[in-house]
This record gives structure tokens, sequence and C-alpha cells, in this order.
């Protein structure tokens, strides 16, 4: 089976407590569509359980918008994707503090420097994952893409910062043939946003008071806490 789980932002509990409760097995695949730091108060202890997680079960990581942010702040200008002036202001700080930079308050590359296993983790998100009729991305896809039927190119075309951030088009009609899950997006009602065939929103709002999620695929059976 296919899970895949959606905002985290910090709140490590929640995940372990999801994790627990999603009845998976040794051969299931698990994406997670990023965005697993920020304003909760345990970013590091997220990416931990994450890494621990992933010797359990097949994972797909997902780069979010807050993980671009945080790679920016910190320095890693490998790619032009990670861009985010507002990092402090979006609840870097707390994602700072787990790591035991209390204030740290403008980049600062010689000073901050990530444990071995988590650089490893950051550096291989993943901008998009497809897998059967599904197509997983962080914010979902832009309106530039809505007419595109060809997968494999709408991705090439696709601006990173779009599928990281662009929500102006999550609840459109589109021409993939796929089903793209996205989080990014939380509905007022922390509702899973259902949008057949087109598209899922499984970020319930989890750091808001909300849930945490997870959708397995394809029968869409959900598992919150």
């Amino acid at each position: 089976m296919l899970y895949a789980i959606g905002d985290i932002h910090g709140e490590v509990k929640l995940l372990e407590d999801l994790l627990e409760k999603v009845p998976s097995k040794k051969d299931d695949r698990f994406v997670f569509v990023g965005d697993y730091v920020d304003r909760g108060s345990d970013s590091k202890g997220v990416v931990d359980l994450l890494i621990d997680f992933s010797k359990k079960r097949d994972c797909v990581f997902l780069l979010g918008n807050h993980e671009s942010m945080f790679l920016d702040f910190i320095g890693w200008e490998a790619d032009e994707y990670f861009a985010g002036d507002a990092f402090l202001m979006n609840g870097g700080d707390r994602t700072l503090a787990s790591y035991g930079y209390f204030e740290m308050l403008e980049p600062d590359q010689e000073k901050f420097k990530l444990p071995r296993s988590h650089q490893k983790f950051y550096q291989n998100l993943r901008l998009h994952y497809r897998e059967g009729d599904y197509l997983f991305v962080h914010a979902g896809i832009g309106r530039d893409l809505l007419s595109e039927t060809d997968v494999g190119f709408a991705m090439e075309k696709a601006p990173p910062e779009d599928l990281l951030w662009d929500r102006a088009a999550i609840d459109r009609p589109h021409k993939l043939g796929l089903t793209v899950v996205y989080g990014h997006t939380p509905s007022p009602d922390f509702e899973v946003r259902w949008n057949p065939p087109f598209s899922i929103g499984i970020d319930t709002g989890a750091v808001y008071g909300g849930y945490l999620t997870a959708i397995r695929l394809p029968d869409e059976t959900l598992f919150q806490v």
C-alpha cells in the first residue's frame, strides 16, 4: 500500500502517534509531502524520527517551502529554489531553537552546523514524486500546468517555486490524468480537501490545533491524530 502524510511542522508527538496508528507493513511506501520544520516545538525531533522511520519503511521525502526557507537561511545556495527571506517570520526561530541555536537572528553558515544525518536528509528532498495514478508535490500544480497532458514534461516545465509555494490553482481541474496529492494549504475547517479526480489536499492544520493526516492509497482511507 501507499501512504501520504501531510505537513508536520515540528509536531513530533503527533507524528509519533500517527505512525503508530497507521497499520503499515514492511513493503508499504510512505510519501511525506514536506514542511517538516517551523512553527512547532521540535523540528529537529521530527527529522530524527523521519530518518529513523525510513530505516523501517520505504520513504519518499518531498521538499516543502519551509525546508526551502530554512536551507536558504543557513546558507545552502546550491539550488535556486532555496529561497525564503521570511524564514524567521514563519516560525523559523523555533526550528533554530530545536537545533540549539536560540539567538540566531541572521544567517551565519559558519556558526550553524547540521548533524551529518540531517545534511543527508535535506540534500535528498525531492520536488515531486509520481507513483501509479498519483503525483505528489508540496503545494500542488500552478495554473500554467492545468492544460498539460504529459506529466514528465509538466514537471520539467514547472518552476520549482511554484511547486513549493503556488496555491492559486489547487482546486482547479487539470488534464494530467493523475490525482495530485499535496499539502501546504490547510483548509479552514481542518478537513482534507477533496477534489476528485484531480487533487487531494492533506494539510489538515496539525500545528494550528487541527490534525496530522495520513491517507492510504488507492482506497483513500484516512488516519488522523
